[in-house]
């Protein structure tokens, strides 16, 4: 085995970590921090997702999603408005989904610099590996 599994796991992480570095000075001048402009792709997925949802999307704990939804509100970026019961739930305004577009750009420009290297057939064995490597999502 060419490859340990740890090798291969810190390999990740580090892939992780340079597209967050990437991604976070990308977004800068568009005034987004990275885990702002994912609440956006998120909300534009999945509309009238809950905090709770989005707080698991964005791998952030439902508190401090909670202060990261109201600053986001408080910029127009997104509106929460009252869903059943005691749930809020959260949409993007026009300006979030503008914001979400020009990030979308550049967040693809960073994806494809980073796998410029791979032809096209290596990155779909890489998709293919890491989605047998992450299995179902036990939270389906």
């Amino acid at each position: 085995m060419k490859y340990r599994p740890g090798d291969v796991s810190l390999a990740v992480k580090r892939l992780q970590y340079r597209h967050h570095r990437a991604l976070s000075r990308a977004l800068a001048p568009l005034g987004l921090s990275l885990v702002q402009w994912d609440t956006l792709r998120h909300l534009h997925r999945k509309p009238d997702a809950s905090l709770h949802d989005l707080a698991v999307l964005t791998f952030q704990t439902d508190q401090s999603f909670g202060s990261l939804a109201a600053r986001m509100a408080e910029r127009g970026l997104i509106e929460r408005v009252p869903g059943p019961g005691r749930a809020v739930r959260h949409r993007l305004t026009e300006e979030g989904a503008r914001l979400r577009a020009e990030g979308q750009a550049l967040v693809d420009g960073v994806a494809a610099s980073s796998f410029q290297d791979l032809s096209g057939e290596q990155l779909d064995q890489l998709g293919e590996l890491l989605d047998l490597a992450l299995g179902p999502d036990p939270t389906a």
